[in-house]
């Protein structure tokens, strides 16, 4: 059994599956979140406590070799409603975990940061991972606590909920009858399904991602509209019945996340991948599950 590790919004969509990777490597996993994981196994341990707890967040913490923090209000739309609460969530309770880490003398820091956060866009979601990469630096810089920043692009698959914006497209699809999507018609994304993600964020502790930031997105740049066109066949939908809708919400970027920064995060490409193709019906399979569920 390797050594023991911390994942603080371990109940959540990519937390979870991160939580399961590590296990699968070996690790002691400790999930240390406000929720109880639907997803928990025998395994691993839950600890139900807030970030902003300091007491109790240290408790945990003691003891811990990695510490991986994905507790974050991560919904561009929901950050652009309560600022306050995106920056108590996700700068103050970062810094939060990143003291506990300091005073435990934790060998790795992973923080779950985005592709937004060098952007011109992502409004108070992008300000609130910027400061928090800065002070994931810092203190290496000042205390040499040793980081990995993960740069998430645009996450989808199981155990998603409807801050996701894939989720959404597909659960509206099921709904409505029709593929519809809130934005604009030339947007591109580089989807990574949530696996890929949380096997790269485990490599992530490999010694040459130490004190790196790592760029974590899909295998290319696509467009939106051929994903949906994709979603529409899978479906049984004419592609051409597919609908753009304009986002009520500032802040979303069209043709790439990216803007000139004198510091570049690496890329790092699985050597596996999730067909997109495949992906989406694993959506669709579960909320066809959800719906059944509830009947």
């Amino acid at each position: 059994m390797k050594n023991k590790v911390v994942v603080v919004g371990g109940s959540g969509f990519i937390g979870s599956h991160v939580a399961d990777c590590l296990s699968d490597a070996g690790y002691k996993v400790t999930i240390y979140d406000t929720t109880k994981s639907q997803w928990l196994r025998n395994d691993q341990k839950l600890v139900i406590g807030d970030i902003q707890d300091i007491e109790k967040l240290n408790k945990v913490i003691k003891g811990s070799e990695i510490v991986y923090n994905f507790a974050a209000l991560a919904d561009l739309n929901q950050a652009l409603e309560q600022p306050r609460k995106t920056i108590n969530v996700n700068i103050l309770g970062n810094f939060n975990v990143l003291e506990a880490c300091r005073i435990h003398k934790v060998g790795r820091f992973i923080y779950a940061s985005t592709v937004y956060v060098h952007s011109r866009e992502g409004g108070f979601y992008r300000c609130s991972k910027q400061a928090s990469e800065a002070y994931v630096e810092e203190y290496q810089n000042i205390f040499g606590l040793d980081y990995t920043i993960l740069r998430y692009g645009s996450l989808y698959g199981p155990r998603a909920d409807d801050t996701n914006g894939l989720y959404r497209v597909v659960q509206s699809a099921l709904k409505n009858g029709a593929v519809s999507y809130e934005g604009d018609v030339d947007a591109m994304r580089e989807y990574i399904h949530v696996e890929d993600a949380a096997r790269a964020s485990v490599d992530a502790l490999n010694e040459e991602f130490a004190n790196e930031s790592v760029v974590l997105t899909g295998q290319e740049p696509m467009r939106v509209i051929d994903m949906l066109k994709m979603l529409s066949e899978i479906l049984g939908f004419s592609p051409q019945s597919v609908k753009f809708i304009e986002n009520k919400y500032a802040g979303h970027y069209v043709r790439t996340p990216y803007a000139y920064q004198p510091k570049l995060g690496r890329k790092y490409i699985p050597p596996m991948h999730v067909d997109l193709g495949q992906g989406l019906l694993q959506v669709i399979n579960d909320l066809n599950e959800v719906s059944h569920n509830k009947k």
